[in-house]
């Protein structure tokens, strides 16, 4: 590009008047034509190279500008990424240390599990074995009670030790196993429930009522004839003779007496036939109660009947003791006291033949 050559200050333009001049010696601004100068002096090659020029510093200077600002980003982002490493190392460290530790933890829950399971294995051999065994015990023991239930029947026929016995036996019988058992046994129990009971102990009871007053009741030979009465208070204004014959009229009565002389007259007895005829009264009562426990009932009311014939025969029963003692004994021989017993023997073969069974299994 061409330099533009300076002109004289004192040259003037074609067509500039010369007011326009300026004077010689006073300084002017010659920036603005030489602004003008260049401008019209530059092609329109020189203009387009000036403007790629311009618009390539500027690209230059933005390019340069967002790489400083990539830099700084990729740098801030570098260091980010190396303080995440840093933290993603730690936590690795941190990982493997606590796999590490689970590692020795999962082998000794492992060599524990190992254990309990032996343990277990154990348990459930020794479990089994005391099943058996408190298996073998509670059948024994049922059949036991069983037994005990039969003889109280069988011997004494009572019924309320029997129901005793089996509802015992019945609540051994606990597991699902013995379902079958516990319900035959229920049934044998409802049938004791349903015999009607007879109040052995009561009569018992009365029976030592009478036992005990045998020593105290009074014998026909001690009785004696009363004496009459006495007439009743004699008004004082009767006078003398009317009380002398009215005791006289009594005197007289007292000398005649009617009796009935078909009746056989029982021999005294002696104090040795007395003691006896009362103790054998006593074990009649006792052969009695004894007829009872068994459920005699063809003993039970000949003993009774007996020793209300002696009691009629050698004891006054017009004494409020003798005649209290009749009543009791005449009640007692009425009441029934043989039932028909159930037969339980079936629940006693059942427990019998699963003990068995179970004894075969377990070979």
């Amino acid at each position: 590009m061409n330099d533009p050559v300076q002109q004289p200050a004192s040259t003037v333009k074609s067509g500039t008047s010369p007011e326009t001049a300026t004077p010689a010696g006073v300084p002017h601004a010659p920036h603005g034509n030489r602004i003008g100068d260049l401008l019209a002096r530059v092609t329109l090659t020189q203009l387009t190279l000036a403007v790629l020029v311009v618009i390539f510093i500027w690209q230059w200077l933005d390019a340069h500008s967002q790489l400083n600002q990539t830099q700084q980003e990729v740098a801030r982002r570098l260091s980010e990424v190396e303080a995440a490493n840093k933290t993603n190392q730690m936590l690795v460290v941190q990982n493997q240390e606590l796999v590490r530790e689970l590692g020795g933890k999962l082998s000794l829950v492992e060599s524990k599990y190992a254990e309990t399971q032996n343990q277990r294995a154990a348990l459930e051999s020794l479990y089994q074995e005391m099943s058996s065994s408190r298996d073998q015990t509670a059948l024994a023991e049922v059949e036991q009670m069983l037994l005990i239930a039969g003889q109280q029947l069988q011997l004494s026929a009572n019924v309320k030790a029997a129901l005793i016995a089996m509802q015992q036996a019945e609540s051994r019988l606990q597991r699902p196993a013995f379902a079958n058992l516990k319900k035959r046994i229920g049934q044998d129990i409802e049938k004791l429930r349903a015999v009607p009971y007879v109040d052995v102990p009561a009569i018992n009871l009365r029976l030592d009522s009478v036992i005990a007053v045998v020593d105290s009741l009074p014998l026909v030979q001690d009785t004696h004839i009363e004496p009459p009465k006495q007439a009743a208070g004699v008004d004082p204004a009767e006078g003398t003779w009317k009380r002398f014959w009215s005791e006289i009229w009594q005197e007289t009565k007292s000398l005649v007496r009617i009796e009935n002389t078909e009746r056989q007259e029982m021999p005294l007895l002696s104090p040795t036939q007395t003691f006896f005829l009362r103790e054998n009264l006593k074990l009649r009562l006792l052969s009695a109660r004894m007829a009872l426990l068994t459920r005699d009932q063809v003993s039970f009311r000949r003993d009774l009947k007996t020793s209300q014939e002696w009691l009629k025969r050698y004891f006054d029963v017009r004494s409020s003791e003798s005649a209290e003692a009749l009543g009791t004994l005449q009640k007692l021989a009425a009441s029934s006291i043989v039932i028909d017993l159930p037969d339980i023997s079936g629940s006693l073969e059942a427990v019998r033949n699963y003990r068995v069974t179970h004894e075969r299994s377990e070979r």
